[in-house]
């Protein structure tokens, strides 16, 4: 775990847990408008907010995004756990922001199980085959 404060939000990626960077993305909140997208293709590090882990509206607008061209930092807040980890990678996050307390409830090694799922599965090639 990182070596911040017991209370600070932990950034999940591929590698593990780190610490919350500094810089405060535009949150986007799972009732965004999908027309309204295009006018946040070119900020560098943009976040969707999940209110609950049984909200999927924020994966739809990650896949949106990344379908109309962001390349920036895409990053979950909020209600993710670890068992949707894999999802919220393929549909294109970068990372996911959860609670000091989820951390705590559900370690680095459980999101980390995990980040080699995302990779291994894809759903177009099942369907093809």
């Amino acid at each position: 775990m990182t070596d911040q404060h017991s209370s600070d939000p932990i950034i999940v990626r591929d590698d593990g847990f780190h610490a919350r960077d500094i810089a405060a993305p535009v949150t986007l909140a799972p009732d965004t408008d999908p027309a309204t997208l295009s006018d946040h293709l070119d900020s560098d590090l943009l976040a969707i907010d999940f209110p609950a882990f049984t909200d999927g509206r924020g994966f739809s607008l990650a896949r949106r995004l990344r379908e109309l061209g962001f390349r920036g930092r895409l990053r979950a807040t909020g209600g993710l756990i670890a068992d949707q980890y894999a999802m919220a990678r393929r549909v294109g996050f970068d990372e996911v922001e959860i609670p000091a307390e989820r951390a705590a409830r559900q370690p680095a090694d459980q999101w980390l199980a995990r980040a080699q799922d995302w990779r291994d599965w894809d759903h177009r090639a099942r369907l093809a085959g």
